[in-house]
């Protein structure tokens, strides 16, 4: 019974809140001439404070077109956009600023949308050795590796030189799927100084590490910091549209950076720790990414401060 009135006040404190929150915005819009959008856009700078506020909005809108909004195609946002100056009755000819900071917002609203899909569909898709793209990009990770030293096999031991944990790096990108392979090959591809490095001071005894594990594994921190919303913030404050998978493999590049260098501050006695390691790691990343003016990786370049061992 008690379980029962908890619920029952929580339910009525919710809906008398809302109610309280539309008289708010109905005394706040005669007030100033202007709807919740327009105080938005006007009063709060570009980024994610501006975005975020404005997602939560049209999210939260009795208005269907409002609700929408934040999920339509992107090719259909500039339309989208005009009959939401329609339905506010605001004249874009008197408020053109209005339109182009909306167009900002829902594309970056959008944007995120689409790249959780895109990253699900590579964190879904298989890695299959009968596929010549994907067996490609696996010997393009061992070239940007190991420049210097060749491949002896395809099914080797020399893959455990970079981290993996038998002979066939292919049972390892099960949980992640090609999203895995893909991270890792950008990171030794686009920055290969600092991949190098890292690898070099995985195998550091001091350090000692699975390199190309500890990879997957920071590709599945990264995926969830994305699919629960945390790195709105990130992407909001660094892409001025779309956030894309560039975006996010950038992200990654500095999170392998970062995490490389939590493990030696943190130095654990032995590779057990690493979920310990792991989950601190990933409170600092969280509690960081809750500021609403923070981006992790501005203007990334991994290899610029690498701790050489």
């Amino acid at each position: 019974m008690k379980h029962f009135l908890r619920m029952l006040i929580q339910v009525c404190l919710y809906f008398y809140c809302k109610f309280l929150w539309r008289c708010l915005k109905f005394v706040m819009r005669k007030l100033t001439g202007r709807c919740e959008l327009q105080r938005i856009c006007y009063n709060t700078k570009p980024g994610a404070p501006r975005t975020m506020k404005i997602e939560t909005s049209l999210r939260d809108s009795k208005s269907k077109l409002l609700q929408t909004s934040v999920s339509v195609h992107p090719d259909a946002i500039e339309k989208t956009i005009e009959d939401i100056m329609e339905l506010k009755k605001i004249n874009p000819d008197i408020n053109p600023q209005l339109g182009i900071s909306l167009q900002a917002c829902l594309l970056q609203i959008v944007g995120y949308r689409n790249l959780i899909a895109d990253v699900e569909k590579l964190r879904r898709e298989p890695y299959d050795s009968d596929n010549p793209q994907h067996e490609e990009m696996l010997l393009k990770l061992w070239k940007f590796l190991k420049p210097n030293t060749p491949l002896e096999s395809r099914i080797s031991k020399q893959w455990c030189e970079i981290g993996f944990q038998g002979d066939d790096p292919k049972t390892d990108f099960r949980g992640m799927g090609l999203l895995g392979l893909y991270n890792l090959q950008y990171f030794a591809e686009r920055d290969a100084t600092a991949a190098q490095q890292v690898l070099s001071d995985s195998l550091h005894p001091k350090c000692r590490y699975s390199f190309a594990i500890v990879g997957i594994n920071i590709t599945d921190l990264a995926y969830n910091l994305l699919v629960s919303g945390a790195l709105k913030t990130h992407f909001y404050n660094i892409a001025p549209e779309a956030p894309t998978l560039s975006h996010f493999q950038q992200t990654f590049c500095y999170l392998m950076h970062e995490f490389h260098k939590f493990w030696i501050d943190e130095d654990p006695m032995d590779i057990m720790e690493f979920n310990r390691v792991r989950e601190k790691f990933r409170k600092r990343i969280v509690k960081q990414l809750q500021n609403p003016d923070m981006a992790l990786c501005p203007h990334f370049a991994a290899s610029e401060g690498l701790i050489n061992m």
